[in-house]
């Protein structure tokens, strides 16, 4: 017998979890199905509306030619003219600005930058710096905006963190602070390969580990805010990698702060990502205190559709080789671009393999491309194009189904790495599909 929702959401990463909340507070009965674990332990927990948009230039067409411009300062003003087709032209400013605000109520205190419409600029283990709608609060006294001193440490055995380079890099963009870079051994014995989680536990927990002075063991916090205080001179805040427990992050702030004198920030890392992990655990435990059920482990390999085929009937869960039906109203798509399979491309073309939406591209596979690898890539916008009601779309630009909404990173017609706009398109598009799709089932 087939398992019966009212509202079906396929993909567990920041778009499929923000649709299914965004369907709960409208349908009685939201099932999230997740194969994979979630993406968001990969990502940096950072929130990026519009960092850069495409630059069409003086006289170009509204479809523009992919270039883009930035770092933006407001992406707001930047989202109406955005070219047609991409995914907030779809949703509108106006959903762009409430997806947000629905974000804030879900986080809370965990995240700042909700007071302004302004995008931060954070700095980032390369050297740069980010522009970013909304950051984690252990990230926030790092704001390049801030012009006090600055001393970045990293750690002898997290080689992918250079503190004195990435300073330098910060010198050379000319941030608005005095900064520097120090490398020290992190209090216990660790690998060069030891996770960021043991870090994390380490402080969380505030583990006893040898001091290294010959004196025994002692607290690990303490050991640490002792190994840097020679470093420190008069910087008036001090940067270290997203290490700083997984669980009891502001405690280990606050306790290096009052050990150091200084403020204390976190800069965003790379996978495994402990604000991205911090960030699942968030957005999970809201889909619990709202009721929707979560199946995980488990592929959506297909689906049968009803009514002269304009509806899903059901999609096909593959349950240790046997295709278990799960049927819904209402359908959200939400299993990521090209990188997450959600999209898959062969030498055959570009597909999307659980409704076999239309996607578009170009049949010469070289025209995929382009030679310089830098440069405007079609296939980074290769997705499945939709309505305003955020309906994927056939060959004739008609709805594929009447109750299907695609959200996230299986959209195309954006490139969320050239723009920085991947999170922001995720919360839109999952926060509108999961709300349209809700409110279809109440009529």
């Amino acid at each position: 017998m087939a398992i019966e929702d009212d509202v079906l959401v396929i993909g567990g990463g920041l778009a499929g979890v923000t649709a299914a909340l965004s369907a709960a507070e409208h349908g009685d009965r939201v099932r999230l199905i997740s194969y994979k674990q979630s993406t968001l332990r990969h990502a940096s927990g950072l929130i990026d509306v519009l960092g850069y948009a495409p630059d069409r230039g003086e006289g170009e067409s509204r479809e523009g030619d992919g270039r883009s411009e930035g770092p933006l300062s407001d992406p707001f003003d930047a989202i109406p003219d955005l070219p047609t087709g991409h995914p907030y032209e779809r949703v509108g400013l106006e959903r762009v600005r409430e997806a947000l605000l629905f974000f804030d109520a879900i986080v809370g205190d965990a995240y700042e930058g909700g007071h302004t419409p302004s995008n931060a600029l954070v700095p980032t283990v390369s050297g740069t710096v980010k522009p970013t709608a909304r950051y984690p609060a252990s990230v926030a006294p790092g704001l390049a905006s801030d012009a006090r001193s600055t001393l970045l440490v990293g750690f002898e055995t997290m080689p992918e963190f250079d503190a004195p380079l990435s300073a330098a890099h910060l010198r050379a963009a000319d941030v608005p602070f005095p900064v520097r870079g120090a490398t020290i051994s992190f209090p216990g014995e660790l690998r060069d390969d030891a996770k960021r989680t043991r870090y994390a536990h380490i402080l969380d927990w505030d583990e006893s580990v040898d001091t290294g002075t010959g004196a025994g063991s002692a607290p690990g916090r303490a050991v640490l805010a002792e190994t840097i205080r020679p470093h420190l001179e008069r910087e008036a805040r001090l940067g270290l990698p997203a290490v700083l427990g997984e669980e009891n992050t502001g405690v280990v702030r606050r306790d290096l702060e009052e050990r150091l004198g200084v403020d204390v920030f976190e800069i965003p890392m790379g996978p495994p990502s402990l604000p991205g992990m911090r960030l699942e655990d968030l957005l999970y435990g809201a889909l619990e205190e709202h009721g929707v059920r979560v199946t995980t482990g488990v592929p959506v390999v297909g689906c049968e559709a009803s009514d002269g085929g304009r509806r899903v009937d059901h999609v096909l869960v593959d349950r240790k080789g046997q295709e278990v039906p799960y049927r819904a109203d209402e359908y959200v798509l939400a299993t990521g671009g090209l990188v997450g399979k959600g999209v898959r491309s062969s030498r055959d073309g570009v597909t999307e393999p659980i409704f076999d939406c239309h996607v578009p591209h170009p049949e010469d596979r070289y025209d995929w491309f382009v030679d310089d690898a830098f440069g405007d890539q079609p296939f980074a916008r290769f997705g499945v194009a939709v309505d305003r009601e955020l309906r994927p779309l056939d060959a004739r630009e008609k709805p594929e189904f009447e109750n299907l909404r695609a959200a996230g990173g299986v959209l195309g017609g954006y490139d969320y790495a050239a723009e920085k706009s991947g999170s922001g398109v995720s919360l839109a598009t999952g926060y509108v599909a999961g709300r349209r799709a809700g409110k279809e089932v109440r009529r």
